[in-house]
């Protein structure tokens, strides 16, 4: 059994109704992206059905909703059935869950990874995310640590310590995610270096395999982690035998590549949403899960992990819960050479354009605070965007 370390399609969607809770007239309603084919999602949808099951409620569940009018039309649906509070998975159903939610002013809506509900006057719409760049530092140390074992052993020269890293998009929260990578790994490794490539897609194997495969023979990348959600760059690895970081499970069953892998697990907010809603108590606007509370796990490292590894990794996860390790810790990382002191931020998510029409973020928040950048304090959803000296983005 697994030990945790605490720590657009289109088409019709797709409906089952798991009947929870011995005969429960209460409903809650979950609209999902893709469905249990994508990690990503799988998390999600397993996470439902467990608490939904644990707290005696009927789930709903909506797979393979579009980020569209479909997400608005799946939500008025269940809210017509019924639900109680209705929950969406993906970035892009946001405004469309807004909609619904200004239309069912009796319902409860949430939704993940959103940047709308903490500036929003509707009372009935709420967002929730984690500090999952905490879960990945913390699997950056492990692939730190597995970067100074192949320096040691000879099979590579310290300048050689590349690493490469597979993104969905440029957004925040892959930026988030892959700095807070890469900081874990450096931690340990000074030498680390890392470069970082896009599908343009969330989900998208062929081409996460693809990104991998270069990564790995142009790019020179000894060790590769992932923000995408399918098994592609995984299963690229496990050929060509380089270890591997997964997101979002556990792939033990990858022997030759796979070291160790973060994840959000969202129980605690299920928990937390259904029986506020169930005992008509007020909900934050913003949610946000850390690795103290439960929401932000890391998997034990696997066998070919290097001596040391879960050590370091325990220390890691300790320091966060006394509060004495920051991640973007100003004094870790230079931008353009240079250690920042203050940093606006695009927090509560105004759009600006500029006279072509492209868009540029408007700065709102002072986000470096006593040499710390300050990533899910204003709201649950990263904003970090910086790109930071040691990673190299490529077209």
């Amino acid at each position: 059994m697994k030990k945790l370390l605490l720590a657009i399609l289109t088409g019709a969607a797709a409906l089952s109704l798991a009947a929870c809770g011995n005969g429960s007239k209460d409903k809650f309603g979950f609209i999902f992206l893709h469905d249990e084919k994508s990690t990503y999602d799988k998390n999600f949808i397993d996470a439902a059905k467990d608490v939904c099951e644990e707290l005696g409620v009927k789930a709903i569940l909506k797979t393979n909703v579009a980020e569209g009018e479909a997400c608005y039309s799946t939500a008025k649906e269940l809210a017509k059935k019924g639900c109680k509070g209705i929950f969406a998975d993906s970035f892009g159903h946001e405004p469309f869950m807004m909609k619904a939610a200004e239309e069912f002013k009796d319902v409860e809506f949430a939704h993940a990874t959103g940047t709308s509900a903490h500036t929003s006057t509707l009372t009935n719409f709420h967002n929730a995310f984690a500090s999952i760049y905490e879960g990945r530092y913390v699997a950056g140390i492990a692939a730190g640590m597995k970067l100074n074992e192949m320096i040691n052993a000879g099979k590579i020269t310290s300048d050689k310590a590349v690493m490469g890293y597979v993104g969905a998009f440029p957004y925040a929260e892959v930026v988030s995610g892959y700095t807070s990578f890469y900081l874990g790994a450096k931690s340990v490794c000074p030498s680390v270096t890392m470069k970082v490539r896009y599908t343009n897609s969330w989900y998208d194997e062929n081409a996460e395999k693809t990104t991998a495969e270069t990564l790995i023979k142009d790019d020179k990348c000894v060790l590769i982690s992932q923000h995408a959600d399918s098994q592609g760059a995984p299963s690229v690895c496990e050929q060509k035998k380089v270890p591997n970081v997964f997101y979002n499970g556990e792939n033990k069953s990858l022997t030759n590549s796979y070291l160790t892998s973060s994840r959000i697990n969202w129980r605690p907010y299920f928990k937390y949403f259904i029986n506020s809603v169930l005992n008509d108590q007020k909900m934050d606007a913003d949610w946000t899960g850390t690795i103290s509370n439960g929401a932000v796990e890391v998997y034990e490292p696997s066998a070919i992990a290097a001596t040391g590894t879960k050590a370091a990794m325990d220390n890691a996860i300790a320091a966060f819960k006394a509060g004495t390790l920051n991640v973007f810790d100003t004094t870790k990382f230079t931008v353009n050479g240079e250690t920042l002191t203050t940093y606006q931020a695009n927090v509560n998510a105004d759009d600006d354009y500029d006279e072509n029409g492209d868009y540029a973020p408007k700065a709102d928040t002072q986000v470096i605070v006593n040499g710390i950048f300050e990533e899910s304090k204003h709201r649950s959803a990263p904003y970090f965007d910086l790109r930071i000296d040691g990673i190299t983005e490529l077209d």
